[in-house]
């Protein structure tokens, strides 16, 4: 994630590294990993993250400085992966070509496509970034 405001909405919280990371199950320094872009959060702790503390998806990645926070129900991996093929499509773009800007196989982009496998927030992120899209225009 290029500019993520993780740190900024746990600051704006009041709670610590170690606090935040036994909301989710993991340690302060999975956390800080997060805040710092040396891993990217998961896209279901995300989710859960902008839904217990009703931060919007988008301000979250650091898509937009505005918090409009959406309610995200389910991840359902076959609605994203409609929604994806929808987008690919209507951007005129191949399978290969979104792989290339996300720097994953083909094969791989094609699972979450087919919803196989649920996208990940990284892989997601790029999309929207590249092609000016909200998280919430594939997961809703």
């Amino acid at each position: 994630m290029l500019d993520n405001n993780i740190k900024y909405c746990r600051e704006e919280l009041e709670m610590t590294q170690e606090e935040l990371g036994y909301v989710f199950g993991v340690t302060g320094f999975t956390v800080s990993g997060w805040e710092n872009n040396n891993d990217t959060m998961p896209l279901p702790k995300m989710v859960k993250f902008s839904n217990l503390y009703h931060y919007s998806l988008d301000f979250i990645t650091g898509l937009s400085k505005e918090n409009k926070y959406i309610k995200i129900d389910k991840l359902d991996k076959i609605n994203i992966g409609n929604k994806l093929k929808e987008i690919r499509l209507k951007l005129g773009l191949t399978q290969q070509q979104i792989a290339n800007e996300c720097m994953i196989t083909q094969q791989s982009y094609s699972l979450y496509e087919n919803g196989k496998t649920l996208i990940t927030s990284l892989v997601l992120y790029t999309i929207c970034y590249n092609h000016k899209l909200s998280f919430y225009d594939i997961l809703n």
